[in-house]
């Protein structure tokens, strides 16, 4: 087979407090975190926001030990999973690709070439895909096959989702029975699923599968888990006045503590590694919602991280990719051209007098988004924005 790699994408994050500003300054820069009216106004706009939000977000960081742990978490799951190849007899090298910050993906497809390999596996560290996440990720890494010759002789797979791979649903009951046995009375405590959210428009307009992924996982735990609990499935981060998905994290702890729930195991369904939506806005945002609608026994799982189960999932992900038919870049999920996060227009009809209304109500939804994201005010967490 040649020489072998595995490609793991995550999103990353700021190392340290000053970095947190260019971090930012990264994402907001992706249209598929926020799209505008017009592709000119992208940059100068993360500009803005990147800079105004700095100051709030280095306190959110400040809680959780000045940085985010993202990158020592995926460096030491990429070890990990190169060493279980291994031991499978496998000699397989790991690289990191972050999104967002350091080592950038575009670092490890520079490390790649520099080592002649053969066949690449693109791993996403996000079980359930969106156009959002994984997507991105594959965006940029399709741009760079299309224009660079040297990448044109790497065969190269892409693993799009693996939310429904046994070993993933196995290790995540493992962690949860284990918190669950934590409670006087385990059968009674509310399993509560928090996902990151995404705009509705992805999943209606552009066909995203991130909910139905979601949705279906959280149904697998559960069977697996095969415990009498009640459960919820919400999702946090929304940021700007479009709909999201729903129900919101925040309204359902809510709507929970109305009916008089007073034990909840939160189980962060979409990441598995700890970073500042789960040490932050999960830990302590959503658990002082939480105690303030009379919920007084507030646990959370913990992230995959290393969990052995979960590093031989990712294991037998790479060796089952590698003796399938290749997935390529044509075959995943993308956003259409024209898709928005900002408010749709209304259908007034075709003609001219329509076109310019219809274009105003766009600007005033941008304008509306843009003021909740400057007053630092608004819900701004998705993907691990703070």
């Amino acid at each position: 087979m040649g020489r072998v790699g595995v490609l793991l994408l995550n999103l990353g994050g700021p190392d340290k407090l000053e970095d947190v500003r260019p971090f930012l300054f990264n994402l907001f820069a992706d249209p598929e975190i926020i799209r505008l009216p017009a592709p000119w106004m992208q940059k100068p706009l993360a500009w803005l926001i990147s800079s105004l939000r700095a100051g709030k977000s280095q306190e959110n960081y400040k809680e959780i030990g000045g940085g985010s742990p993202l990158r020592q978490i995926t460096e030491a799951q990429g070890t990990a999973l190169a060493e279980k190849l291994q031991e499978w007899g496998r000699d397989v090298k790991v690289y990191i690709g972050m999104r967002y910050w350091h080592p950038f993906t575009e670092e490890a497809i520079a490390e790649i070439k520099g080592d002649n390999l053969d066949k690449l596996v693109v791993l996403p560290l996000y079980p359930q895909f969106s156009i959002s996440t994984s997507g991105s990720s594959f965006r940029v890494l399709e741009e760079m096959w299309r224009t660079d010759e040297d990448l044109k002789q790497i065969d190269y797979t892409l693993i799009a989702s693996w939310y429904d791979h046994p070993q993933y649903i196995a290790a995540m009951v493992d962690l949860i029975r284990q918190e669950l046995d934590q409670f006087e009375d385990p059968d009674k405590a509310h399993i509560f699923f928090s996902a990151h959210g995404v705009p509705q428009s992805y999943v209606e307009e552009a066909g995203d599968p991130y909910q139905k992924e979601i949705e279906e996982c959280t149904r697998l735990i559960m069977a697996a888990l095969n415990r009498p609990n009640d459960y919820t499935l919400a999702y946090q981060s929304r940021v700007g006045p479009v709909e999201w998905l729903q129900p919101y994290t925040e309204d359902s702890l809510n709507e929970l503590g109305k009916k008089g729930v007073k034990d909840i195991l939160v189980i962060p369904i979409s990441f598995v590694s700890e970073h500042i939506e789960t040490l932050q806005e999960i830990d302590m945002e959503y658990r002082e919602v939480a105690e303030e609608a009379g919920i007084t026994n507030f646990r959370r799982v913990p992230a995959l991280n290393t969990h052995p189960t979960f590093i031989e999932c990712l294991s037998n992900l790479v060796t089952e990719s590698l003796e399938d038919r290749p997935r390529t870049f044509s075959q995943v999920t993308h956003p259409k051209e024209n898709m928005k996060m900002y408010p749709q227009e209304l259908s007034w009809g075709l003609n001219t007098s329509a076109e310019v209304l219809n274009g105003r109500l766009a600007m005033i939804g941008f304008f509306a988004l843009l003021l909740e994201l400057l007053s630092g005010q608004g819900p701004l967490h998705f993907v691990g924005i703070m």
